[in-house]
């Protein structure tokens, strides 16, 4: 009983990870867009850009805890 425990919560914590890499992709494409906007300030600009590096590493983060969390599940 331990074991389907431990698997559902490994599921869960999966399914979380990925919906949290999923969020830090889009909100790194919104990024990468302001910061390709000519329109905006060269601050604004700055500013997305060393966001879209935050938001790459949260997605790699998060992608790879979603990864072990999912292995985890299937042994």
């Amino acid at each position: 009983m331990e074991s389907i425990k431990a698997t559902h919560q490994q599921g869960a914590n999966y399914v979380a990870e990925t919906i949290q890499g999923a969020t830090a992709t889009t909100s790194k494409e919104a990024n990468k867009q302001v910061a390709k906007d000519s329109d905006a300030s060269l601050s604004t600009r700055a500013s997305a850009g060393v966001d879209a590096i935050k938001d790459k590493a949260d997605e790699s983060g998060h992608n790879t805890k979603a990864d072990v969390h999912k292995e985890a599940a299937k042994h």
